[in-house]
């Protein structure tokens, strides 16, 4: 009688991925494998498996983190399945929080990864991701500027230079910057400070400005029709418009408004025992920087198109309009329609 196997035995990899080196964890159906560590090449980890575990249909996960998607592309190429999994998302049992190795951490995800319990992030394309890139650098200069005009009022602040009322505040124009430059000191070492700062002040701002203008360039051109969508909102403009369809990737993946507030982070924190019940805030689970950008959007939306809340306690009900907006943002890419001020569907 001929025997046929109907099914092809399976590997599960878990990884824990850092600059230097890989730690791996090695498991199979029938048994709980072994750990070892390589370079962190994933050439090297295809010739291992085609070494030993020729005809086994392989799965891979490894924590996201500041390695990047480069190996889950290199995986994927080989016709293996690869998972890039939130670290929060691996279940750890009670013993497992207070003992962290490599070794153990490669183990865990091996070993959820086998029992089906690990569930993989969305992976963004080249393009989203490059695009990404460069909106977080936008980003870092806008920390960069804050940081210098800080420096710089300190300075001034130092010498006992006090500003001029109709120049202090948040904006810079050129008459305080020529105000800056023209002021005097007993030495030159002093001057050479403050000019240096400025120079630095001046660098940074021409940069932010040349990024922020590349960003809204290239939507226009390579995103266009979300961009407008997403512009014809009041409250989102240009730069909120690219931080969007850069982090969040196409919405149309969202299946619903619900799923969308929960992977930005505009939900409610609840706790609830018995006859207990408690709001705990905002979720700390969230993506920061695009949570940030809807309430920033949301205090210049309650200018416009939400004049009814004038005059009441802004604060308890902002988080209300962000998550308004985000709503609308779901609404205007789905529908493919433009938001129109006092439409109401």
């Amino acid at each position: 009688m001929e025997t046929r196997v109907t099914a092809l035995p399976k590997l599960f990899i878990g990884i824990d991925i850092h600059k230097r080196s890989w730690k791996i964890h090695c498991s199979t159906d029938l048994f709980a494998g072994k750990s070892f560590t390589m370079p962190p090449e994933p050439g090297k980890l295809y010739e291992y498996v085609q070494k030993h575990f020729p005809d086994y249909q392989v799965t891979t996960a490894y924590e996201a983190g500041c390695c990047g998607y480069s190996a889950h592309r290199s995986f994927e190429s080989f016709g293996w399945k690869s998972l890039v999994v939130n670290p929060a998302d691996i279940h750890r049992k009670g013993k497992e929080r207070h003992t962290k190795t490599d070794r153990i951490d490669a183990q865990l995800i091996s070993r959820e990864l086998k029992d089906g319990r690990l569930e993989g992030i969305i992976v963004p394309g080249k393009e989203r991701e490059e695009l990404r890139s460069l909106f977080r650098r936008r980003n870092e200069l806008v920390k960069d500027l804050r940081r210098i005009k800080c420096m710089i009022k300190m300075q001034l602040l130092y010498f006992g230079i006090k500003v001029p009322p109709e120049f202090d505040n948040d904006h810079w124009s050129h008459a305080f910057r020529n105000w800056v430059d023209s002021q005097q000191f007993n030495y030159p070492t002093a001057r050479e400070t403050m000019a240096s700062k400025m120079r630095s002040f001046r660098f940074i701002d021409k940069e932010l400005r040349d990024v922020s203008s590349q960003l809204r360039a290239y939507c226009r051109k390579h995103f266009k029709e979300d961009y407008y969508l997403l512009r014809s909102i009041p409250g989102i403009g240009g730069i909120v418009a690219v931080g969007i369809i850069a982090e969040l990737g196409d919405l149309r993946r969202f299946s619903s408004l619900k799923h969308l507030a929960g992977y930005v982070g505009l939900v409610p924190g609840i706790y609830q025992s018995g006859a207990t019940s408690r709001s705990m805030g905002m979720s700390p689970r969230c993506h920061g920087l695009i949570r940030s950008y809807y309430v920033e959007a949301a205090w210049q939306a309650i200018r416009t198109d939400y004049r009814k809340h004038l005059g009441k306690d802004v604060k308890k009900i902002i988080v209300k309009v962000a998550h308004k907006l985000l709503s609308r943002t779901l609404a205007v890419i789905k529908t493919k329609t433009p938001y129109e001020v006092g439409v109401v569907a």
